[in-house]
């Protein structure tokens, strides 16, 4: 596999034609070109530099391999990656804007119980650029253009791969896509999920990058959350906390807290109690989910009754909580869903 031209920074992008032997508003027409989900082939730039870059980067290094949408609107995307390998992510409109959920990783390492994305264990990681480039596919096939014309709004890394196991390329990614001379996104128009790697958690408090920091927490203790989730091994829910206090006090941005509800496990009224002590008095939201049920896992969600009143425990101690809206349900719209049952099918 060749090298990735959307892992390039502007200034690398200036250094690559400069020794090329081309002149320097060449760089601009390949950003551009880049910037807009056009393959290399496809931009309008010299011979001599297209058959350069053609020799030494892959021309089109995330393709839009099937699309399916949902009753609701939304749209889940399996791309293509140059080496063959697939990964999925998902286009939700919204009032406010369009969110696109973008994967990190082939796979996953992490071998969370309720998580279809780390059934086959992790490929690799992917490329800063092949991260950014399924943002470009999608914006271009939606007509989105640059900066204040961009289709997709709001990125979110919730995709199949826990972002911090990938920590460099995804740094690397989230530095070219918010950078004002490219893409031009908002910091706070991304959130990045992780399921609490603490250590990793301080060192992004560190970047400068003040996104919406995201962790999957979904129990009140070590012992329960150890049941499904065997990070827990390594991280305890203190060190996470704490490393969540740290990144408020770094970028002075509230955190979020994502509780999938899951029958028999979490999801009673003495764990929304248990909850609330836990974050009492931190900037923090919850995020409830029903859980997203995968048939190779034998977990189930709570019903909706039940995940209400998990609710109302919540906000009646004082603990900034909503119940997320499943979207995309009705074509696998849960992480790594999709890619397992299309690859399946194509046995």
């Amino acid at each position: 596999m060749k090298e990735v031209l959307q892992d390039k920074t502007q200034e690398e992008l200036a250094k690559i034609v400069a020794s090329a032997g081309e002149k320097p508003f060449r760089a601009k027409q390949l950003s551009e070109g880049l910037l807009h989900g056009k393959r290399i082939s496809e931009i309008p730039v010299s011979p001599s530099l297209r058959a350069f870059l053609l020799e030494r980067y892959e021309d089109e290094p995330v393709r839009i391999e099937k699309i399916f949408t949902a009753k609701d609107g939304t749209q889940k995307f399996l791309f293509a990656l140059a080496d063959g390998n697939l990964i999925e992510g998902v286009l939700m409109k919204y009032k406010y804007g369009n969110t696109q959920c973008v994967s990190t990783q082939v796979g996953c390492r992490m071998g969370c119980k309720f998580c279809a994305s780390t059934l086959g264990g992790l490929i690799r990681n992917l490329t800063a650029g092949e991260i950014l480039g399924q943002i470009l596919a999608v914006n271009r096939l939606v007509g989105g253009g640059l900066k204040d014309k961009r289709a997709v709004t709001n990125v979110v890394l919730m995709g199949s791969g826990e972002p911090f196991d990938n920590y460099d390329n995804v740094v690397r990614f989230l530095r070219n896509v918010t950078d004002t001379d490219g893409f031009g996104m908002s910091a706070r128009n991304i959130s990045l999920s992780t399921c609490g790697l603490a250590d990793k958690m301080r060192a992004f408090a560190e970047e400068g990058i003040p996104l919406n920091l995201t962790v999957s927490l979904h129990a009140v203790t070590d012992e329960e959350r150890a049941r499904t989730m065997p990070i827990a091994n390594a991280y305890s829910i203190r060190e996470i906390l704490d490393a969540c206090s740290n990144y408020f006090e770094k970028t002075g941005r509230r955190y979020i807290f994502e509780y999938s509800l899951i029958a028999g496990e979490n999801a009673d009224l003495a764990h929304a109690q248990a909850l609330a002590q836990l974050l009492r008095g931190r900037p923090c939201h919850v995020n409830l989910i029903r859980l997203n049920e995968v048939k190779e896992r034998s977990l189930r969600a709570t019903d909706e009754a039940n995940a209400q009143a998990f609710l109302k425990a919540l906000t009646e101690r004082g603990i900034s909580a909503t119940l997320r809206r499943s979207m995309g349900s009705d074509i696998g719209g849960a992480c790594g869903q999709l890619r397992a049952r299309y690859m399946e099918e194509r046995k």
